[in-house]
């Protein structure tokens, strides 16, 4: 059943890779906006402009390459022979991607809805450290994929 995903692999690894450049693109700028707006005036022209910015941001890019990169990811782990499932890494990766980036993913929608309605609560240096961690977790998915440790 799953057998013609072997045919169809180097596009549908190629559409994973192209996908999760663009989910890491939006979620390293967002958090970048959010530093920015923390530092704007709720209501001013420049906060107004960050929330259109960040809506179509996530909207537009992120949410739909996350989609993409769950979607080619799963077929990735569908195709006969590729998933090595008893391999350290590979649980390792997917830990990162499912409860890291999709976390923050989260956690990224959460607060630009609460920009959106002006009750943002963070620091511009909460947002600086936030936009570490997906960096973080991409260093740590690639190392797996590539490296495979163990």
């Amino acid at each position: 059943m799953t057998a013609w995903l072997s045919d169809w692999y180097p596009w549908i690894k190629a559409l994973h890779i192209i996908s999760v450049i663009a989910w890491m693109t939006g979620m390293l700028y967002l958090p970048r906006l959010f530093v920015y707006h923390a530092e704007s005036e709720p209501g001013s022209q420049q906060s107004e402009t960050f929330k259109v910015m960040e809506r179509r941001l996530l909207r537009a890019i992120i949410n739909p390459a996350m989609i993409a990169s769950f979607v080619f990811g799963i077929a990735l782990l569908a195709t006969p022979g590729i998933a090595e499932w008893d391999a350290g890494w590979l649980w390792v990766k997917l830990a990162c991607v499912v409860i890291g980036l999709g976390g923050i993913h989260g956690l990224l929608s959460r607060w630009r809805r609460a920009f959106a309605e002006d009750r943002n609560t963070h620091s511009v240096r909460f947002y600086r450290y936030m936009n570490e961690v997906p960096t973080v977790l991409m260093i740590v998915i690639v190392v797996m994929v590539v490296v495979r440790p163990f």
